[in-house]
């Protein structure tokens, strides 16, 4: 399933930058819910979409608050594989940083900048963190 992002200039004059916007697909996709059920919950002032043009777009953020809200009751397994959706990529010549929200934790994943190129990440899109190992060492001395 393909997520394009609308990067037209025109659309970024508009509001917040279309950088921190998610369309309603990847976000229903994110949440595990219809977009019609987005779509009640807007009416119902649960959430609130963007529009450009005919198009509907959630905050970043807000997706976030979302996805931890519904995710602190859930059954999600911090081991393993969670889907969510990656929301900040940042490469340099070498490496790459890609952020993504899956349920309520925050996952951040370091890799190539060839492998992030050639997988094309890029924020809204729905992807799958995959942990193979638990272990962090942190050592101050």
């Amino acid at each position: 399933m393909s997520q394009d992002r609308d990067s037209s200039t025109k659309d970024q004059d508009r509001g917040g930058s279309i950088e921190d916007l998610i369309k309603i697909s990847a976000a229903a996709s994110a949440l595990g819910v219809s977009l019609d059920t987005l779509r009640r919950w807007e009416r119902a002032g649960r959430i609130s979409f963007e529009r450009r043009g005919n198009r509907r777009y959630v905050s970043s953020e807000e997706l976030t608050k979302l996805l931890r809200e519904r995710g602190a009751t859930g059954l999600t397994s911090a081991r393993n594989r969670m889907q969510g959706i990656i929301v900040a990529v940042k490469r340099d010549q070498i490496m790459a940083q890609i952020d993504m929200i899956c349920g309520p934790y925050r996952i951040v994943s370091l890799m190539s900048r060839e492998a992030a190129d050639e997988l094309a990440l890029k924020p809204g899109d729905p992807a799958t963190a995959v942990v193979k190992a638990t272990t962090v060492i942190v050592e101050t001395r």
